[in-house]
C-alpha cells in the first residue's frame, strides 16, 4: 500500500486465530485482557508501527496493522499471551492488504462469526479503534476503514433479516437449557459471573424461561446487585458459591478468568447438574466431568447449534455481501484518492508560491494595490484549480497514473517524501 501514503510501512496485515481452527483451549492461550492489549499498543509504537487495531473476543484474537512483515504482529501477540509462535502457526491465518480489508468487513458485519449474524463484534471493533486512537496509534486509513465497516454493519442489520431473532452465545445457551431441562421454570439457576455475556444470558433467561429462581454471584457483589435490582433477582456472596452450587439445577459460568473458577472440589450434588461454561479460556476444570450426575457444556458446543432462525439467516447472506461490496467500493475509491494527495498538496504549494511572487511584484509596481483583496481572490482561484484537478484524477475513465505524471512534469513539482 505504499502508493496510498497512509503509513511508512508498505503493507496492511491481519494476523489471528479463531474458532474455525483453534479450539477453546488454544484460543484461551492467545486471549488478551485490557492490560495485555494496552501493552501491545505501547510496544507497537516503540518498534515504529503507526497503525494498529487489536481485537480479542471469546471466538477470536486478531491484530490488524501496518508492518514491514507480519511476524512483527505475531511476535507482539505471542509476547503478551501464553501461546507460542509454533502454536500460533498451527491454527493461524495471515491476510495482506485487500484480503485483510475483506476479512475485516466480513468479521465486523457478523458474516464470519461463530453464530451467523452475531452483531456484538461491531461494538468490540468500535472499542478497539477508540482504544488505538486514544493511544495515538490509529491513522486515517484505520479510522476510515472502521467507519466503513460500522456503516456496512448498520445497513446489514437494518436492511436484511440476518439479525432476525435473538442471537449470540447468550441466546444459544438459554435455548440449550430450554431444550434439555424439563420444567425449567421450576428449576434453580445459578449465574456465576455478571460481565457482558453474563448480563446478556441473564436477560435471555428471564425473557425465555419465565424462571424466578435465578441467583447471581460475582466476585464484586455490587456489580451483581445492579443487575439483580433491574430484574428483582437474588444475589449471594462469593463465599456462598459452594453452597449455592449444591442447591442448583443449572450452573452458568461466565466469569472470564484466565484460569478455572469452578473445580471438582466445589461440587457436591446428588441430583443432576447442568453446567454451561461460557468463558474463554475454559473456566470449568476438565476433571468436573468425572463427577456423576454432572454434565458440562462448553461455549463451542453451544455455538454449533443450528436452528430455524440460523437457517433463515443464511438466506440473507447474498444480500449482506452485496451491501459489503457497495460500502467497500466507496472505501476503495477514497483509498485511491490517497494516491493523489502528495501531488495535489505539491500543486497547491507551487500555486501559492506563484501567487506570493506575483502579489509581491504587483505591490511594488502599483501604488494603490490592495494586497489583502488580491490575496483573498487568488486563494479562491487556487482552491478551484486544485479541486478541478482532484475531480479529474478521481474520474474512473482516465488513467490517473499518467495524469499524475503529467501534472508533476508541467508544474515541475517536488513531492515531499515520508
Amino acid at each position: 500500500m505504499k502508493d496510498y501514503h497512509i503509513s511508512k510501512h508498505n503493507s496492511f496485515y491481519t494476523i489471528g486465530l479463531n474458532y474455525k481452527k483453534a479450539d477453546a483451549e488454544v484460543r484461551g492461550k492467545f486471549s488478551l485482557d485490557e492490560n495485555a492489549i494496552e501493552r501491545i499498543l505501547e510496544q507497537a509504537k516503540l518498534i515504529g508501527l503507526d497503525g494498529l487495531l487489536v481485537t480479542s473476543t471469546c471466538n477470536r484474537t486478531e491484530l490488524h496493522g501496518f508492518a514491514q512483515h507480519p511476524y512483527q504482529l505475531i511476535k507482539l501477540l505471542c509476547d503478551n499471551t501464553h501461546g507460542t509462535v509454533e502454536e500460533f502457526q498451527e491454527v493461524a491465518y495471515v491476510y495482506k492488504n485487500n484480503d485483510s480489508i475483506n476479512h475485516l468487513f466480513r468479521m465486523g458485519t457478523g458474516l464470519d462469526s461463530q453464530i451467523l449474524g452475531d452483531f456484538e463484534i461491531i461494538s468490540q471493533l468500535r472499542q478497539s479503534f477508540n482504544r488505538s486512537k486514544k493511544q495515538q496509534i490509529a491513522n486515517p486509513f484505520l479510522e476510515r476503514l472502521c467507519n466503513s465497516v460500522i456503516q456496512a454493519s448498520k445497513r446489514i442489520k437494518n436492511e436484511t433479516d440476518i439479525s432476525s431473532g435473538a442471537t449470540s452465545v447468550a441466546f444459544a445457551s438459554v435455548q440449550y437449557i430450554i431444550n434439555n431441562i424439563p420444567d425449567i421454570s421450576e428449576k434453580n439457576i445459578l449465574l456465576f459471573g455478571t460481565g457482558k455475556i453474563g448480563r446478556n444470558t441473564c436477560e435471555n433467561l428471564i425473557k425465555h424461561t419465565k424462571n424466578s429462581h435465578i441467583t447471581l454471584i460475582n466476585r464484586t457483589k455490587d456489580k451483581a446487585e445492579r443487575i439483580a435490582g433491574k430484574f428483582n433477582l437474588v444475589v449471594k456472596n462469593y463465599g456462598d458459591l459452594q453452597t449455592e452450587i449444591r442447591n442448583t439445577d443449572v450452573l452458568i459460568v461466565a466469569t472470564g478468568a484466565h484460569s478455572p473458577t469452578i473445580s471438582k472440589e466445589l461440587i457436591y450434588t446428588k441430583k443432576p447438574l447442568l453446567i454451561l461454561d461460557l468463558s474463554i479460556p475454559k473456566n470449568v476444570s476438565d476433571n468436573v466431568t468425572d463427577l456423576e450426575n454432572v454434565t458440562v457444556i462448553h461455549l463451542d458446543h453451544l455455538s454449533q447449534m443450528t436452528d430455524d432462525t440460523l437457517e433463515k439467516r443464511k438466506e440473507s447472506v447474498p444480500q449482506a455481501e452485496a451491501i459489503i461490496e457497495e460500502v467497500k467500493d466507496e472505501f476503495i475509491k477514497w483509498l485511491e484518492t490517497r494516491k493523489f494527495a502528495p501531488v495535489i498538496k505539491a500543486l497547491k504549494k507551487k500555486l501559492k508560491t506563484m501567487k506570493d511572487e506575483e502579489l509581491d511584484f504587483q505591490s511594488k509596481k502599483l501604488v494603490d494595490f490592495n494586497s489583502v483583496q488580491a490575496d483573498i481572490i487568488s486563494e479562491r482561484i487556487i482552491q478551484k484549480i486544485t479541486k478541478q484537478f482532484a475531480n479529474h484524477l478521481k474520474d474512473t475513465e482516465i488513467d490517473s497514473d499518467t495524469s499524475l505524471e503529467l501534472i508533476q512534469r508541467v508544474f515541475q513539482l517536488e513531492l515531499e517524501s515520508k
